[in-house]
């Protein structure tokens, strides 16, 4: 109501009106709930993101009889994906050694990831040292190479520490990423303000115990983002293990591979090989999805 006061004292009773008026639109839209048009769109857009998982349902549910007759299988699931899973299980492809190396690979780099980014995005936003700006220009500058042009200088590096084959080899260069620190500083930079930095600093509070009381609980939101896209990420890595590790010693993506050359033919095989390596993402994105939704939200707000 003061600013329609000010509005009138300034511009005129004609103006002050057509102000109030647009704020009770634009409170009565927010008010609003959505029509079902609104309904009908997010209904589409869910059917045909969820599709894709469905085929892979169905396609590991049939038999390959069934889906060489045919690429589009009913939309009923056909009953064989217990006997399917079995199949891989009992298959001579290293599947439970896959899942263990991939969920070491997985939690030690978000764990890792999580840490420095945020200690490092702490600095960033609200450290003052020389040097500060070039160094975030530099790390946001090495966004832009392709990983494929870093392939053979790193491939030089493991062999030289007797790395090649070892899955150090493949958690080593995924312990920090540039979009992490860079995810961290823009975050903190408008979450965490100066003033509770400098109430821990008059009680006597170190720099490690400020950013471990005051700066990791604000960036929470921001780090539970991070780690669930860390997570997809290191699950799904199919490039650079494929260069550094060997076929005894692989990770999940790895396996699925090895699925599909072994069985090149039986698609039904191969969707459940599938269907297991997506199982775990699909239970981290069910269980993390509150978070993710409060990160959003907290960074829509604070943006």
């Amino acid at each position: 109501m003061s600013s329609v006061a000010s509005i009138a004292q300034s511009v005129g009773p004609g103006a002050a009106k057509a102000a109030a008026r647009k704020r009770n639109r634009n409170v009565g839209g927010a008010n609003k709930r959505p029509g079902w048009v609104t309904y009908l769109l997010l209904g589409a857009v869910l059917l045909v993101s969820a599709y894709p998982l469905y085929y892979v349902v169905l396609l590991a549910s049939s038999t390959q009889e069934v889906i060489s007759q045919s690429p589009l299988p009913d939309l009923i699931p056909d009953g064989h994906l217990r006997e399917n899973i079995e199949r891989v299980f009992n298959s001579d492809i290293p599947l439970m050694k896959g899942l263990v190396n991939s969920f070491i690979v997985a939690a030690v780099q978000v764990a890792c990831v999580v840490m420095f980014s945020t200690l490092a995005g702490y600095s960033f936003a609200k450290l003052r040292f020389r040097g500060r700006g070039p160094l975030l220009v530099f790390v946001i500058a090495t966004m832009a190479i392709p990983t494929q042009l870093g392939v053979v200088p790193l491939f030089i590096v493991m062999k030289n520490l007797g790395w090649s084959g070892d899955l150090r080899a493949v958690i080593l260069p995924g312990i920090v990423t540039a979009f992490g620190v860079f995810w961290m500083t823009q975050f903190l930079e408008n979450a965490l303000p100066y003033e509770l930095i400098e109430a821990a600093r008059v009680d006597g509070a170190s720099m490690i115990r400020t950013f471990w009381h005051v700066a990791l609980p604000a960036a929470r939101p921001a780090a539970a983002m991070l780690a669930l896209f860390t997570a997809i990420g290191s699950w799904t890595n199919y490039f650079w293990p494929s260069i550094i590790l060997t076929n005894q010693n692989p990770t999940l993506p790895m396996v699925v591979r090895q699925l599909q050359a072994s069985y090149f033919q039986d698609y039904s095989l191969i969707m459940a090989g599938v269907l297991l390596a997506t199982l775990p993402l699909f239970i981290v994105f069910v269980i993390a999805g509150k978070q993710l939704v409060a990160g959003i939200m907290a960074g829509a707000v604070k943006g």
